[in-house]
């Protein structure tokens, strides 16, 4: 069937041209000279499209524009006018048009602007039937997925979320360690209490302590009141310490007292406070190897891995790409306060073709640039930024590592190798320096 177009403009002449144009590229045309008749028109003609004029008696283009996006939201909108000007665009384009033409006209862009505008109607109602005909049985607040180990995973959330026990989740970086963490505490019974995340790689080991434990006034230089730790403002909720794998031994065997006695020592402070808060711990790093090296300690490791939940890579999941990526732009769409954008089958196929190193958080990142890039209501995979643009990019984070590790360097020769010093000139925790030394091959 032919697609239907609503054609607007106040000049006769180019109103009769443009229509003669679109019929012969195979269109149905309806025609309006002014953006009020356009209105009264528009639920009489459906149009798969509208053409319109900026500059008209009356309403103009960019107020018929907003017109329609109230009424036939599905509807694009493509607008021209004959003044050239950039803050013209720039509305126009903020208001939502799905692209824009100067005049005088040329046909061949004009047939090019609005096969696209066609083509990505078309995909977004072939992807809006797939979301209603596809079915999403297995999620849980922000876990998405269908694939055998994350239902694997939702079971052992289910399960957890009936327990106190504490829990350790491993997985690459931006898998989704501290969403699983969330779901736990957020369908249990203890729901209402808080949920108290810790990056324990965010702060220097003293404040480090100071921060979960509290501190009493006078405990250190700056300490100039009592202060409630993190486990006291959790109440009977949820610690969520992430990046266990990156502490020391001594702040270590701090963690492992409270798990063994309940209790919380404040810096400085000369009685413990009972807890009753649940912690769940999570690391990208192997802690068996970890412990094998003696840099964790094996006694706490089996205090917190009374259940281990294990999250596969993005890469071994395939199945889940489409299903996520519906997820992430709806979350991202309702963010930006944007209409939510459609996945053709070009991009979906481009999003399985991709390694996603960086996992969920990548995925998310990538899709949340395409929302803000796409126009038309549709992301196509030039949106996405994946191809030479991800190698270049690849690139800037390579050159970033490399004057990361010379900055490194530089510090630990100017404090004659002395790590402790280091971490302290560097304004980081020493787990945290180990960790850039590891990553940059630093003797």
């Amino acid at each position: 069937m032919a697609r239907r177009v609503l054609l607007v403009d106040d000049d006769a002449t180019v109103l009769n041209s443009l229509a003669g144009a679109l019929a012969d590229i195979g269109l149905e045309v309806a025609a309006a000279e002014s953006a009020e008749t356009a209105l009264g028109k528009l639920a009489e003609v459906a149009p798969d499209l509208v053409l319109s004029d900026i500059r008209m008696p009356g309403l103009d283009g960019i107020e018929l524009l907003k017109l329609v996006r109230e009424r036939a939201p599905s509807v694009d909108v493509v607008l021209m006018t004959a003044y050239d000007d950039m803050p013209t665009v720039v509305r126009a384009m903020r208001e939502g048009a799905f692209d824009f033409l100067v005049k005088p006209i040329n046909l061949d862009e004009l047939e090019e602007v609005l096969g696209k505008a066609l083509r990505d109607r078309r995909a977004r109602e072939a992807a809006r039937r797939a979301v209603e005909d596809e079915a999403e049985p297995y999620r849980l607040d922000e876990l998405v997925g269908k694939d055998p180990q994350m239902i694997g995973v939702f079971k052992l959330v289910g399960q957890l979320a009936a327990s106190r026990v504490n829990v350790l989740v491993r997985g690459a970086s931006g898998t989704g360690k501290e969403m699983v963490a969330r779901a736990i505490h957020f369908n249990s019974a203890d729901a209402d209490e808080p949920f108290v995340p810790v990056n324990c790689t965010a702060l220097p080991e003293t404040l480090l302590e100071s921060e979960l434990f509290g501190h009493v006034r006078g405990a250190f230089t700056g300490a100039v009141g009592d202060r409630r730790g993190r486990f006291a403002l959790a109440g009977r909720g949820t610690i969520f310490l992430d990046e266990i794998g990156e502490t020391s031994s001594e702040f270590q065997v701090k963690i492992l007292r409270v798990l063994e006695d309940g209790e919380v020592h404040p810096v400085g402070g000369e009685k413990p406070e009972h807890t009753e808060a649940r912690v769940i711990a999570a690391t990208n790093r192997d802690l068996d190897s970890l412990v094998e090296e003696g840099r964790f300690r094996e006694d706490l490791y089996y205090r917190l891995k009374v259940v281990e939940i294990v999250l596969p890579p993005l890469r071994e999941r395939p199945t889940d790409i489409p299903l996520l990526a519906r997820h992430l732009v709806r979350k991202a769409s309702q963010r930006l306060h944007q209409t939510e954008p459609a996945l053709p089958d070009s991009t979906v196929e481009a999003l399985l073709e991709h390694d996603w190193p960086g996992n969920v958080r990548e995925l998310e990142n990538c899709l949340t640039r395409a929302i803000a890039l796409s126009t038309g209501g549709v992301i196509r995979p030039e949106h996405l930024g994946l191809g030479r643009g991800a190698e270049q990019q690849a690139g800037v984070f390579r050159a970033l590592d490399d004057v990361e590790a010379e900055h490194v360097r530089r510090v630990l020769f100017g404090v004659g190798g002395n790590k402790a010093k280091a971490a302290r000139v560097l304004g980081i925790s020493k787990p945290r320096l180990y960790r850039l030394l590891e990553k940059h091959g630093i003797e």
